[in-house]
């Protein structure tokens, strides 16, 4: 165990540690030098090495370094005839070996023997014709000894057994570096009839141009265009011939014929294939071309990048949306520019091509929320024929395709109905959309289609038509309190009051009942704007005995202080004189109060606090806004006190501490004495309150206005509520 592991007084570095390591290491094994003094000791050791090399390459023939390692061991004793023939021999040990051949070479380059490496060289390359290294090394020595013609000679041996794209170029050149320029292009031409690929066209071209054959280079580009021909497979194949010729005639200033050669590749290659193409022909517009040239070419570029995404999914709506109107637009550019009927109708083509592709997607499945995005589609392809191309009849072919492609039993669209019976209107043939929406009501009955029905004939003022479409709706969805509230002010705008009562008494005696506080809402304003008054006080007594909710107490309450206007028919007695001021009937006070006082005591026994304090504070509003004094005082001592109640949680066991509600009323019957000391305790702290200082205002007065809904801690009440508790 280590007992002390306190750092060590000399500390030792790993850099330490190597160098030490590196200086105690033992020096490698040399052999000794030897020394000759004279011929025979040279004999000696001539052969003493010949006989270990030999024993070697006897043990392992098949290794060419110990052959190469004896032949050149010979060669540095100026033996050259001793290493020609270790060389011969390990040739036919392994006569494909590049290695042996290369050694062997240079061992001869190394002593002059030119001879002797031409021969080497010839011997190797008839071996190994397929090597190229062995044709570069034959190829450097004859241009290097200046035999430009033997060195043309290895290339066309070479040549004739069509290597790689290096060799040609090398071969090509070497005639530049001479300045043999026509042989250099004989050697494209063969080289072309070996390999006709884009990449040799391309250089071929740009050699030509550089020395300033200009016909000749259009001559090459436009060859190796008539060798692809017109096949969308070959056109795709050679872009970048298309790309290099473009690019010549910009360079030498000819735009339109580049345009031309652009368009041309570009009308026969498919969008999603021709990426790279149209970046090159948009950095020439923008260089060289027009705002519309330019324009153009940014659609060709948009329309490849939807074509992309439209490849990978082709259900996606959103793109095909955005490849919708980037084809309109063109259209409408093309329209205000003044083009052409050909180019117009060129550009209508395209957008229909795009629309039917996009619909022709149906979705999977038969739920509605994959088809709502799907649907629009249809609907924009049939504003596009009328309003853009003014052909009624193919937009009206498109609606009822549409109609006839969604499963109506399962789901529908009424926007779809909507908009084809908007489409006759517009035609002016009402017979058909009013065709159209019956068709729609019998087979899918919708709201929306019960509402754009009714909509239409009461703007044609067909109220027969209403009607009926109105109790049609309503045997579909008697439940609906909107359609029976639209159907009652209908025929209240007809002063069929008589009616509208019938329709209103009809729908709030429907059960069950979407919403109802809105039809009886709406019931009883109707009779308060017709000055019923009487009908009115009846209609909240019938609504009160239904629900007895808060809100209609105080609504019934306010409603018996307001004025209303008189009865219709005094009204209409006096409707002579125009200027006159419309009479109003004032409302009652009393029954205002009386009002309150039966809500208040309706939500008593039933026990409801917070809608006790609700009616509460209206009331008093009521009374400060109509009452004296004493009003506001008596509806302020029926406000309840905040307290503050201490009882132990079931659950937990520990002491919990709940808001209460304390009324004066309920107190008072049930526990008179505790809610007298209550009060007084109350009082109290409020005169002490007002005694204090700004900084110790009362939270609580003497008759607050409570909210049930957010009751701070105040320490009044938790001194009652302790009190309380005590007593």
């Amino acid at each position: 165990r280590i007992k002390n592991r306190a750092p060590a007084a000399i500390q030792i570095t790993a850099e330490q540690l190597l160098r030490e390591a590196q200086e105690r290491q033992e020096s490698a094994f040399r052999a000794p030098k030897q020394r000759v003094e004279d011929f025979e000791e040279l004999h000696e050791y001539r052969g003493r090495k010949r006989k270990e090399f030999e024993e070697r390459i006897r043990r392992t023939r098949g290794s060419i370094k110990e052959w190469l390692q004896y032949a050149n061991w010979e060669a540095s004793q100026n033996e050259f005839a001793r290493s020609r023939s270790v060389y011969e021999r390990a040739l036919d040990v392994d006569p494909r070996s590049i290695q042996l051949w290369l050694s062997y070479t240079e061992m001869e380059l190394k002593n002059r023997n030119v001879q002797h490496s031409r021969n080497l060289f010839d011997r190797a390359v008839t071996l190994l014709p397929r090597v190229d290294q062995l044709w570069y090394k034959y190829v450097y020595l004859e241009e290097l000894l200046q035999n430009v013609p033997g060195a043309r000679q290895v290339f066309e041996r070479w040549m004739k057994w069509e290597p790689d794209d290096k060799a040609w170029q090398a071969y090509i050149k070497m005639e530049e570096r001479y300045g043999e320029l026509d042989r250099a292009s004989t050697i494209y031409e063969r080289w072309i009839a070996v390999r006709p690929e884009p990449r040799v066209w391309v250089k071929w071209g740009k050699f030509e141009e550089e020395r300033q054959r200009l016909d000749k280079a259009r001559e090459v580009f436009q060859t190796a265009l008539d060798f692809y021909g017109d096949d969308e497979e070959q056109v795709e194949k050679a872009q970048a011939v298309f790309s290099a010729f473009a690019k010549m005639e910009t360079r030498l200033k000819e735009y339109e014929r580049a345009r031309v050669i652009y368009k041309f590749a570009l009308a026969r290659i498919p969008r999603s294939k021709s990426a790279g193409l149209y970046a090159s022909y948009t950095r020439f517009e923008k260089q060289h071309g027009t705002r519309t040239t330019l324009e153009s070419t940014v659609l060709g570029k948009r329309r490849i990048q939807y074509e992309e995404e439209l490849s990978h999914d082709s259900k996606n709506y959103d793109v095909w949306f955005d490849y919708a109107r980037l084809e309109e637009g063109a259209f409408g550019d093309l329209r205000s520019e003044g083009a052409t009927t050909e180019e117009e109708e060129t550009a209508t083509g395209r957008v229909r091509e795009i629309y039917e592709r996009a619909v022709a997607q149906v979705p999977p499945g038969g739920e509605k929320r994959h088809w709502r995005r799907y649907i629009y589609l249809w609907l924009d392809y049939a504003l596009f024929e009328e309003i853009e191309t003014k052909d009624y009849g193919r937009a009206r072919q498109i609606y009822q395709t549409a109609i006839s492609l969604v499963p109506h039993k399962t789901f529908t669209f009424a926007k779809l109905w909507i908009m084809f019976a908007k489409f006759e209107i517009r035609r002016l043939d009402l017979s058909a959309a009013r065709k159209i929406f019956g068709t729609a009501i019998g087979m899918c009955p919708k709201e929306k289609l019960f509402k754009g029905y009714i909509e239409l004939e009461t703007d044609l003022r067909e109220f027969d038509r209403v009607r009926k479409l109105y109790e049609k709706y309503l045997e579909y969805d008697p439940a609906n309190s909107s359609a029976w509230i639209k159907y009652a002010e209908i025929e209240s705008q007809l002063e069929d009051f008589a009616r509208t009562r019938a329709i209103f008494e009809l729908g709030i005696s429907q059960s069950p009942l979407s919403m109802p506080e809105l039809l009886w809402k709406a019931y009883i304003d109707f009779e308060i704007e017709e000055g019923e008054r009487e009908t009115a006080r009846s209609l909240y007594e019938r609504l009160i005995s239904l629900s007895g909710h808060v809100k209609v107490w105080i609504s019934y309450a306010l409603f018996e202080a307001e004025q209303i206007a008189v009865p219709r028919a005094m009204r209409e007695e006096e409707e002579e004189d125009e200027d006159a001021e419309q009479k109003m009937v004032p409302g009652d006070t009393d029954r205002a109060r009386q009002v309150f006082n039966r809500a208040y005591k309706e939500l008593k026994s039933k026990g409801l606090k917070d809608e006790r304090v609700a009616l509460l504070e209206v009331w008093k509003t009521f009374e400060e806004a109509h009452g004296t004094a004493d009003d506001v005082a008596k509806v302020n001592d029926m406000m309840p006190i905040v307290s503050k109640k201490r009882h132990v949680d079931q659950e937990t066991g520990q002491m919990v501490e709940d808001w209460e509600l304390v009324f004066a009323d309920d107190e008072r019957e049930n526990n008179p004495t505790s809610f007298k000391f209550l009060q007084m305790a109350h009082a109290w702290k409020s005169n002490q309150n007002k005694g204090g200082n700004d900084a110790s205002k009362p939270i609580i007065s003497a008759a607050p206005a409570l909210s049930t809904s957010n009751h701070k801690d105040d320490n009044a009440a938790s001194d009652i509520g302790s009190s309380d508790e005590e007593n």
